[in-house]
């Protein structure tokens, strides 16, 4: 009979930071001390940075006694909490030798020791304040787990010899959908989405509010390698009048002609994964997209991006939040369309194997407010200048996203896990 026990904060923490190691276990020192380019940091940093919060937010605070392990690392390993106090600058984060790898794996077991005294202390499973952190600060981590990911993954491409991070498993077969997508229709009209309490959420997620919609609909699956394949041979990336100004400059300066990764290969067209070099699945999504390339792919397709509000309320027709996240012994790749179920089954592939680009902008929901505090600092700051994406990838944890989670990112960012799927209006 299934343990139907809730899991404990403290053994949930603990299976948080062993599967954080878990997805470096197979990476070497030299490989976790690159920093490929601003946006990427090391796998060391990303080591430190979770361990730094920990510290930061909750033992200093909260666990009377505890000895704070190096006063540099306040400094190295602060993101970009400026109630904190100054930091280190992210666009050189691979210029620390020091501390080593060997001592940054020191410092987790210091903070993880402590922590595990932390927890199971009473006045900390009766204080909500301390539990909201703690759950933050878990959703941090699993944030970071899918970074280090996204992260070694840049940095494996640039070897000139496509190394692996991971060896490639067997993946069962699916029978894979090869044929144009469907739409889904929705009516519109007076809708309600974010989030107000129940489970966790990020404070982006909410207040909960309505909003009006005029009919949409939304494809049924994600665009694949094969749709957008067709899209650069019909001169997709020398059509200027299918991109936004700033995207159409980012193609001539960057010199832009298939998504990042993509490859030529001898027999064919291949892919840099974080399994090496492998043949392009022409059914899979694609992948490592910017929001410029995923606009410009609609506009040529007759079609949109979806607003955010239209994905959630398609997200929110599934039952569960289930798809192709990171799992052991499952390809780190977004994985073949799966051909529909029966008639009328609706949308696939919502939650995992790619973040869907939306053409909503970053910003607050109405009457929302950051937390008070450092903390604060987590979201809302950002709320400029970046574009919202749903769903959920392939890099992401198991139990890490729902239909309320809104990801962000500038629009020219590439080495994430983003495609998307089309709308239009009806």
């Amino acid at each position: 009979m299934e343990d139907m026990r809730p899991v404990s904060v403290a053994a949930r923490f603990s299976g948080v930071r062993e599967a954080t190691q878990l997805l470096v276990a197979d990476l070497g020192v030299e490989d976790m001390v690159i920093q490929s380019m601003p946006d990427v940091s090391p796998t060391k940093w990303h080591l430190a940075h979770t361990t730094w919060f920990w510290e930061t937010f909750l033992l200093r605070s909260q666990l009377a006694g505890y000895r704070e392990y190096s006063g540099e690392f306040n400094y190295l390993f602060n993101s970009y909490y400026n109630g904190i106090g100054a930091r280190h600058a992210r666009s050189e984060r691979g210029l620390l030798s020091r501390p080593t790898l060997a001592e940054v794996m020191a410092y987790r077991a210091h903070v993880d020791e402590a922590m595990s005294r932390l927890l199971m202390l009473d006045h900390i499973a009766e204080n909500t304040a301390i539990q909201d952190l703690v759950e933050l600060g878990l959703a941090h981590e699993q944030q970071h787990q899918e970074l280090i990911l996204t992260d070694i993954k840049h940095v494996l491409s640039r070897h000139p010899f496509a190394p692996a991070a991971f060896a490639t498993p067997t993946d069962p077969g699916i029978t894979a959908d090869d044929g144009p997508c469907g739409w889904v229709e929705f009516d519109g009209g007076v809708v309600e989405t974010g989030t107000d309490g129940g489970r966790f959420h990020f404070d982006n997620e909410g207040p909960k509010h309505q909003s009006i919609l005029t009919p949409f609909a939304l494809a049924d699956r994600l665009v694949s390698n094969r749709d957008y394949r067709a899209f650069i041979e019909d001169g997709g990336y020398r059509t200027a009048g299918l991109w936004l100004s700033d995207g159409w400059a980012k193609v001539q300066a960057q010199g832009w002609a298939a998504p990042l990764y993509w490859r030529d290969g001898d027999g064919g067209p291949e892919i840099f994964t974080l399994h090496g070099q492998q043949s392009l699945d022409l059914d899979a999504p694609v992948v490592h997209l910017s929001y410029y390339e995923a606009s410009a792919f609609a506009e040529w397709s007759g079609a949109r991006l979806p607003d955010e509000r239209e994905w959630e309320v398609g997200a929110s027709t599934r039952r569960s939040v289930d798809g192709r996240f990171c799992s052991p012994g499952r390809s780190a790749h977004p994985g073949a369309t799966p051909m529909h179920r029966s008639a009328g089954a609706g949308l696939r592939q919502v939650f995992g194997d790619a973040w869907e680009w939306t053409r909503s902008a970053y910003s607050p929901y109405p009457r929302y407010r950051p937390a008070p505090g450092a903390v604060g600092e987590y979201n809302g700051k950002f709320m400029c200048g970046q574009f919202v994406l749903r769903g959920g990838s392939c890099a992401t944890q198991p139990g890490h996203v729902r239909p309320s989670y809104r990801n962000f990112f500038p629009p020219e960012a590439r080495w994430q896990f983003s495609g998307l799927r089309l709308a239009k209006d009806i």
